[in-house]
């Protein structure tokens, strides 16, 4: 084919959005007809006269045996009546009527048949041989691999034998979509890649989600002129063809300038899909354009899903290792807090272990203005000023970051030994954190080209500039500063396990207090729904943990995975409703110890941070929210936030059958008070009960109907109970429901509990 002498302009400002499966054209090393379920032609390729003699005029509407031949239709008729799938299959080798050989792929997809034909130079079909040698000896050395670089090295070596490709590569993305080169094998001609990165950029959004669905995908010549489809349009959709998994698919101009500009014109990409996910490519390049045959393909696609079942394996095996000697870490930190009565201090004793647990190099407790460090920290102000901005911003259960800097204002400055951050708050209420942090980890990356300099300006001086992909793959350097070694998703999750102890030593240490302290008859009362809440509400889940963990054991050696994922899910949820007890527990306990530190709070600002905060369980459906314009208040902003945050979660829960829900909140100004309501047209409830719904573990629906551990309203009584003020509650069953509360002015009542 003729080498195109200069590439036309391409403007790359649409390139993430180019439509890629739909291109309305092949690559013209074959042709393609897209067939009725009769095996009438509904269109071909424009190449089509090229290869067969028969010219589109006379192929269009016939039937298959008047374009290929009647005995290239004896050979295809019996497959194509068969069930195609989504993936081409090979339905044999043809002749054509001017004497040509192809290999012939169909499958069926957008409403037609398609069916590719190659060019070959055999009569009879073809020849798999090739993928059993190929597959076997890639087999037989799997366990001699040590690692998955090593066995990823095997299969290009591999995959290179098969097809003569000049280079191969594997590169793995990392969890920013770069390419890392871990494996390379190449003709001692051609430039190395091995250990450089190439840019998420490179490949587009689309064209990933292209390589999960068709996990191979060869370019014969990247100086190809594409040959389009005749009609346009699918006759049966009405649209362009959708040619996601056509091999002969024509790939777009920006990715053909991409290859000439790496000197690449022949290449071919499979998917390495581990999980579900796209894990890497198996990528080969050639400097000429280069024909490799569909059983050759199909070889090297079986040898890319077994290296990526083999890389599964190996990955789940050293993240269980991993896991593992992070939870015996765990196990004896929590062994030494249960030593002495001082749960601060006991903590305090256990940092090396803590150090071990995050493989952090400093870790911090902060209970209020103690703050209690060991090993290396930032200073005590740059601590509480982290804790100030992880208070005012609400992160969850727990906060991670290799790239504290990035989030942080104020991180620049503790960037040398605090790069990484995981933190974990042990108090809802107050200032108390369990902080690990992890220093600069400065490293050089070695990039496949500049990848600050994706685009560069191609068009002489008084032309209208346009885009064109990179044109240097030379190897780039860069530093990377202000980061650190990432935390790894099993830290992630086992110290979320870690936080769960933590509180229920805390809540063990609370309960212990109060019996020494001796409490008053409401107290003794909250401890009795306590201990019926441990043997009925906790006991549940814990149940089902042990019943699921049994079910486990049982079916160790089953084959049913799903069985077991599905056994494994119900542990985890158990597990997750068991946590969310301790955690409302403790801090129902807490509420009640806490001293107020009452300021003019801002209702309206108030109200909208809750609702902001109930986005992410609200998402999806259709709430009105209705907020009039609200008084501002002297109370506790921490303490009246989770009071109004309750109400709001509660009437979320309880319009869930509700479409629209509608939520309103309202206030009335008195002499001596200011009333706020929560109204919705939820579940609402039975008045008969009211007397029940502000007590502790006291539920009016079945927990199988509207989930929650009962502690919520409770809370909100202690809070404004706590200011001096009063709560109540009206509903019609069925239909609505309204919460109030209404706090003192402060010239009322000057005997506000601190």
């Amino acid at each position: 084919m003729t080498p195109v002498s200069a590439a036309p302009a391409i403007d790359l400002s649409t390139c993430d959005r180019e439509p890629i499966h739909m291109p309305g054209s092949i690559q013209p090393h074959g042709f393609l007809l897209t067939l009725s379920d009769n095996l009438e032609v509904l269109q071909a390729s424009a190449n089509l006269g090229d290869w067969t003699g028969c010219g589109l005029r006379e192929a269009l509407g016939r039937p298959l045996a008047e374009v290929v031949g009647e005995a290239a239709a004896l050979v295809l008729a019996p497959e194509l009546a068969a069930p195609l799938g989504q993936r081409p299959y090979y339905v044999g080798t043809i002749t054509t009527g001017n004497g040509r050989h192809f290999d012939a792929l169909a499958h069926k997809w957008d409403g037609v048949t398609v069916l590719e034909c190659e060019p070959v130079d055999r009569a009879g079909a073809a020849d798999f041989r090739q993928l059993y040698s190929l597959i076997g000896d890639f087999l037989l050395k799997v366990n001699e691999a040590a690692s998955i670089e090593a066995l990823a090295e095997r299969a290009c070596h591999h995959v290179r034998s098969v097809t003569g490709f000049g280079r191969v590569l594997v590169y793995k993305f990392d969890g920013d979509g770069h390419g890392h080169v871990m494996a390379e094998a190449k003709q001692d001609d051609y430039a190395s890649y091995m250990g450089q990165h190439f840019p998420a950029s490179d490949i587009p959004a689309q064209a990933r989600r292209m390589y999960k669905q068709s996990r191979i995908r060869l370019i014969q010549d990247a100086n190809y002129h594409p040959a389009p489809l005749v009609p346009a349009l699918n006759p049966v959709t009405g649209k362009p063809n959708d040619l996601s998994f056509a091999t002969l698919r024509s790939v777009s101009p920006v990715h053909l300038q991409y290859m000439r500009n790496m000197h690449t014109m022949a290449s071919m990409s499979v998917s390495l899909m581990v999980k579900g996910e796209l894990w890497g490519l198996i990528s080969c390049h050639n400097e000429d354009a280069k024909a490799v045959g569909f059983e050759k393909r199909t070889a090297c696609e079986q040898l890319s899903e077994i290296l990526a079942l083999c890389i599964e394996s190996r990955e789940d095996a050293a993240d269980l290792q991993f896991r593992l000697d992070v939870r015996r870490t765990m196990v004896s930190t929590l062994a030494g807090l249960t030593q002495g009565s001082d749960f601060i201090e006991n903590l305090s004793n256990v940092f090396p272990e803590l150090l071990r647990f995050a493989r952090a190099t400093g870790v911090a407790v902060v209970v209020d203005e103690r703050i209690l460090t060991f090993g290396d920290t930032p200073e005590q102000d740059d601590i509480q000023d982290l804790v100030d901005w992880l208070t005012q911003h609400d992160h969850g259960d727990v906060f991670h970051t290799d790239n504290l800097s990035s989030s942080y204002p104020l991180g620049g400055r503790i960037i040398r030994n605090a790069s990484g951050l995981l933190a974990v708050p042990i108090s809802r209420i107050h200032k108390h954190y369990l902080l690990w942090f992890r220093p600069e980890y400065v490293r050089t990356i070695e990039w496949a080209g500049n990848p600050h300099d994706k685009l560069v300006q191609a068009a002489a001086a008084g032309v209208t500039l346009n885009l064109s992909p990179r044109t240097s793959f030379a190897a780039w350097r860069e530093t990377i500063h202000g980061t650190s070694l990432p935390w790894h998703p099993g830290e992630i999750e086992l110290t979320l396990e870690f936080r769960t102890a933590l509180l229920g030593l805390a809540l063990e240490r609370a309960e212990q207090m109060a019996a020494l302290a001796g409490e008053l008859t409401r107290s003794n009362k909250e401890l009795e729904a306590f201990s019926y809440s441990v043997s009925h509400d906790l006991r549940a889940p814990l149940r089902h943990i042990v019943g699921f963990a049994d079910l486990l054991i049982e079916s160790s050696g089953s084959e049913d995975a799903q069985m077991r994922q599905r056994f494994l899910k119900n542990i985890k949820e158990a597990a997750r409703l068991a946590g969310k007890l301790v955690d409302d527990l403790l801090s129902f306990s807490q509420m009640g110890r806490a001293a107020l530190r009452p300021t003019t709070v801002d209702m309206n600002d108030l109200v909208a941070a809750c609702v902001d905060k109930l986005s992410t369980e609200t998402r999806g459906r259709n709430i009105e929210w209705d907020v009039a314009d609200l008084p501002k208040v002297q109370a506790d902003p921490t303490f009246l936030h989770l009071a109004m945050f309750n109400l709001l979660s509660n009437a979320v829960k309880f319009t869930g059958q509700r479409d629209p829900a509608v939520i309103r909140v309202t206030a009335e100004d008195h002499p001596q008070e200011t009333v706020f309501h929560v109204a919705d047209n939820g579940a609402g409830f039975n008045m008969d009960y009211v007397h029940k719904l502000f007590g502790v573990f006291q539920r009016l629906h079945r927990m199988e109907d509207f989930q929650g551990t009962g502690i919520g309203l409770a809370n909100v009584r202690r809070i404004v109970e706590r200011h001096n003020g009063r709560v109540w509650a009206n509903s019609t069953l069925g239909e609505s429901a309204t919460f109030s509360f209404a706090l003192p002015k402060p010239n009322t009542n000057t005997n506000t509990n601190t």
